[in-house]
């Protein structure tokens, strides 16, 4: 195959199954061409791809692109020959900042997209990932940057992971991920009723307005309003959790700074990278194919896609 096939083919075979892409390239270019060979090749190129990445121009880019760097983390779930396993994945990018809004408009407005994206992901254990995320912040010169924000949910193993690769970045809790815990808690007490719907609201821009001091408050109030014969234990364990995030819960100065408080980009690499592509019907993945693919499949759509293919 010539380069500028093995691209094409490899191009399918990255953002789709690799019997589509047999058939796409055959209605597009008339090739017959293997599934099997469109596989090999693709998982080819996302290894050499992983291996070059201490040789791409996107860290100048980075350093030159506009915005605050946002460091976002998560899992999606990938079926492997060993059974199902978490695929972790980490995006690096910069976002400049969009028009200050109020508490009650976080959620209506529209933030400017991402100016540059990098992603690194593995199917490996929370320590060995750290050691991935650390040399990319390294290479991306943002381990000790002055304006780094790290956005996750709740788990205890991505916050631990940002403390020790970024030890001075804020830290900030995924807005919808606190919504869906006040939610959660209101539900469990008032039910399905228009009063619980107003609960929830109130109680999001108790946080979003105040943070920790304003979910307490919040929460120490409701208590005052428990249908009778509740059980106020949903709010007491809504406080804990909130609680274990004081510094992060900071969203009215970031809404006022035009910054990000949820963690869409990673949702959406995710859901693009991961669920879209890899979670097919009957697919089973070697697990050192997993994270190479999906690192291949987010470099398709930046000027590191050329580049690649240009040196190679």
């Amino acid at each position: 195959m010539t380069a500028a096939a093995q691209r094409m083919a490899v191009l399918a075979g990255a953002r789709d199954a690799f019997a589509r892409a047999q058939v796409m390239l055959r209605e597009l270019a008339g090739w017959e061409l293997d599934d099997e060979l469109i596989r090999q090749r693709t998982h080819a190129t996302a290894r050499r791809l992983s291996a070059s990445r201490g040789t791409r121009t996107d860290d100048r880019r980075f350093t030159a692109a506009a915005g605050a760097v946002e460091v976002q983390i998560d899992a999606g779930k990938v079926n492997t020959t060993t059974g199902w396993r978490d695929v972790k994945v980490c995006a690096i990018g910069k976002r400049k900042p969009g028009k200050p809004a109020a508490p009650a408009e976080w959620g209506d407005r529209v933030l400017p997209p991402p100016t540059i994206r990098t992603v690194v992901a593995n199917v490996e254990e929370a320590g060995a990932f750290a050691v991935r995320v650390r040399a990319e912040a390294d290479r991306l010169k943002v381990t000790t940057g002055a304006d780094v924000t790290v956005l996750g949910d709740g788990a205890e193993w991505i916050w631990n992971l940002a403390a020790d690769v970024l030890p001075q970045a804020a830290g900030v809790l995924d807005v919808y991920h606190a919504a869906e815990h006040i939610g959660t808690a209101v539900k469990a007490v008032w039910g399905d009723t228009a009063e619980a719907a107003a609960h929830r609201q109130s109680g999001l821009l108790a946080v979003v307005a105040g943070g920790k001091a304003g979910i307490e408050r919040w929460i120490a109030d409701r208590f005052g309003e428990l249908p009778p014969g509740a059980d106020g234990d949903p709010l007491r364990d809504l406080a804990g959790y909130l609680g274990a995030h004081p510094t992060r819960l900071g969203y009215a100065e970031r809404l006022a700074k035009g910054r990000s408080i949820g963690s869409g980009l990673i949702e959406g690499s995710i859901k693009q990278l991961v669920n879209r592509r890899m979670k097919l019907t009957g697919a089973r993945w070697r697990v050192e194919h997993v994270g190479p693919l999906v690192e291949l499949a987010a470099v398709v759509d930046t000027p590191d896609w050329h580049h690649f293919w240009a040196a190679a």
